[in-house]
């Protein structure tokens, strides 16, 4: 008796065994590793994922550049004086919005949704550090002028006070006494204009505490390299003996006490 055995796959006109093609693969596919969810991106899926963004692109984007894991974006320098970067809503955006049932369709969307919130994220650190440089521009001005000048009364001020300990002070002690408290005085004046200026840098620091520039990369931002050698106090210091006119006063104020008991104890008459 004859027996009819099922074929694994039906034949097509030829009497070949007729499979079907296998589905193309999706265009974005969900991932979970161990560092968490990300995407599998087909180079048509990205194709496609820029399409549907090209609405919601800014105008200072001027390149991308994919990375195996991530993608960096270029922008045209910011101001910093524009409006801060902000990713777009685009949950109204029928290409883009949640409401999708299709698992691969929700992938890509979501993809797309992330590409553009890191786009923004990166835009906002690069204008955050160009608005911590702008801000400084506006505030820094004199400040190197005025550290000079601080620089230089207290080294005269050193000066005075290292001639008090020569012998020859000795002939002359009244007027070298009095040329101390001279050099004292321009350099106490001159911390206390410094400080009116850093004051309003270290306000600026605060501001930005939280942006990618640290002080003194900043301040080189700005225009001013070597605002990494001036003594910018923490704002609340100001006004206190942290500040650098406070610490200069507690020198002065030691150093004073020194030349008293000098003449107290050498009988020389005190000023």
């Amino acid at each position: 008796m004859a027996h009819t055995l099922p074929l694994r796959a039906p034949l097509d006109d030829n009497g070949l065994p007729h499979r079907e093609p296998a589905p193309a693969p999706a265009l974005v596919t969900e991932t979970s590793t161990d560092l968490g969810r990300g995407y599998r991106i087909t180079p048509e899926g990205m194709t496609e994922i820029w399409e549907r963004l090209r609405p919601h692109l800014p105008t200072y984007l001027t390149a991308v550049h994919q990375h195996p894991t991530w993608l960096k974006f270029e922008f045209a320098p910011f101001t910093g004086r524009e409006k801060e970067p902000s990713t777009p809503d685009v949950s109204t955006d029928p290409k883009l919005g949640y409401g999708s049932d299709d698992t691969a369709e929700r992938a890509l969307r979501k993809a797309a949704r992330g590409i553009l919130h890191d786009l923004y994220e990166q835009a906002g650190h690069q204008w955050r550090d160009a608005a911590y440089a702008a801000d400084l521009k506006e505030v820094v001005q004199d400040a190197d002028a005025l550290w000079k000048a601080y620089q230089r009364e207290l080294t005269g001020m050193e000066a005075a006070y290292a001639y008090l300990r020569s012998p020859e002070a000795g002939a002359e002690w009244r007027p070298a006494v009095s040329r101390l408290i001279d050099a004292q005085d321009r350099a106490l004046r001159a911390a206390e204009a410094f400080d009116c200026r850093a004051v309003r840098i270290a306000e600026v620091h605060r501001k930005h505490l939280y942006a990618d520039y640290g002080h003194a990369a900043a301040l080189a931002a700005a225009g001013y390299p070597r605002g990494a050698d001036w003594p910018i106090a923490d704002a609340d210091d100001y006004g206190t003996s942290r500040s650098l006119a406070g610490q200069l006063r507690r020198t002065v104020e030691n150093l004073n006490a020194h030349v008293a008991k000098v003449a107290r104890l050498s009988g020389t008459a005190t000023v």
